[in-house]
């Protein structure tokens, strides 16, 4: 049990340990974590040119018209396109030949104290029960850190994620009778979307995990959000469940920051996995407008590049 005034993790004893590449990945990773706290991905950025640009409602156009002001001084003054930059979550799919893997975990935590520092980053971890805010962005279990190892493959994708408070809110699992069928997956999706979409401030990308059980359900969901926008599920009824709730939400008209418009949501992703026949699992999380999630990837020699920030320069260490 951790008492109110012990820090969780210690700040000078993470990255101890690393050598002289793995201090480097740190510096590049904490780099990456300050780029997408300030500059949003190249396709959400799109996304809100286009719902900007086929908007009609005046009061719309000028909430739209503010989100770009805001992207613009974010970049200009070097700091977070919203205060609230979350909590840090990275999910990280691996090669099983990668040279760094052993001591990855160590350096996703000094990426996030230095990104923290560097940004800087809102505090946002505060240790339940004890009540404390740890001061750092880490904490017990954060940063959340999701495994994938790949076989065979010596390189490394780095998933990393911002979840504000906001946008966590509407997040939530439930495990349906099968007998419901989709109906009431839909269902439990438009109910959570409409009584708490608008703390999650629209428009919003909307992720729905489908699965055997509540818990692979919500990380379903979380990797629906991390999908690129404007992609689809290949399975051919998923896709058209993405299309009919994309659809249902832009008609309830929330707009952006809920004062009213066209549409509402930058997409809906649903990432599916086998269930048990008993069981209907569904989850639904959201990324809001300013959705800042990025991914990264390193070869064996940590070479990297980013596949969603086009301003992340690569290179080499």
């Amino acid at each position: 049990m951790c008492s109110a005034k012990e820090t969780v993790i210690s700040e000078k004893d993470i990255g101890m340990d690393l050598n002289g590449k793995e201090s480097a990945m740190v510096d590049v990773i904490a780099s990456f974590i300050s780029h997408t706290s300030i500059r949003l991905p190249d396709d959400v950025i799109a996304k809100l040119e286009e719902m900007r640009a086929s908007e009609t409602e005046e009061r719309a156009l000028q909430i739209y018209d503010l989100m770009f002001e805001n992207m613009r001084l974010a970049q200009e003054l070097k700091r977070p396109t919203c205060q609230d930059t979350g909590v840090l979550q990275f999910f990280v799919r691996c090669g099983s030949n990668f040279p760094y893997m052993g001591s990855l975990e160590e350096v996703l935590k000094a990426s996030v104290l230095k990104a923290t520092k560097d940004t800087p980053l809102r505090y946002n971890v505060v240790e339940t029960f004890s009540e404390y805010n740890t001061g750092n962005n880490t904490g017990s279990g954060v940063p959340f850190i999701m495994w994938e190892i790949l076989p065979g493959r010596d390189d490394c994708e780095i998933y990393t994620y911002m979840a504000g408070g906001g946008c966590s809110l509407p997040g939530q699992s439930t495990v349906l009778m099968p007998s419901e069928g989709y109906p009431a997956a839909v269902k439990f999706v438009m109910d959570r979307i409409t009584t708490y979409g608008l703390n999650a401030c629209p428009p919003l990308l909307v992720g729905v995990g489908i699965g055997a059980t509540s818990e692979t359900a919500a990380l379903n969901a979380k990797h629906a959000v991390l999908r690129p926008i404007g992609s689809h599920n290949e399975n051919e009824r998923a896709a058209e469940l993405e299309k009919m709730l994309e659809e249902s939400i832009n008609a309830v008209g929330f707009g952006p920051q809920g004062m009213g418009g066209k549409r509402s949501v930058m997409g809906v992703n649903v990432v599916n996995t086998a269930r048990h026949p008993a069981t209907l699992a569904v989850a639904v999380t959201v990324g809001c407008w300013s959705h800042r999630r990025g991914r990264l990837v390193f070869d064996k020699d940590l070479n990297y590049r980013s596949l969603t920030h086009s301003k992340f320069d690569g290179g080499a260490l």
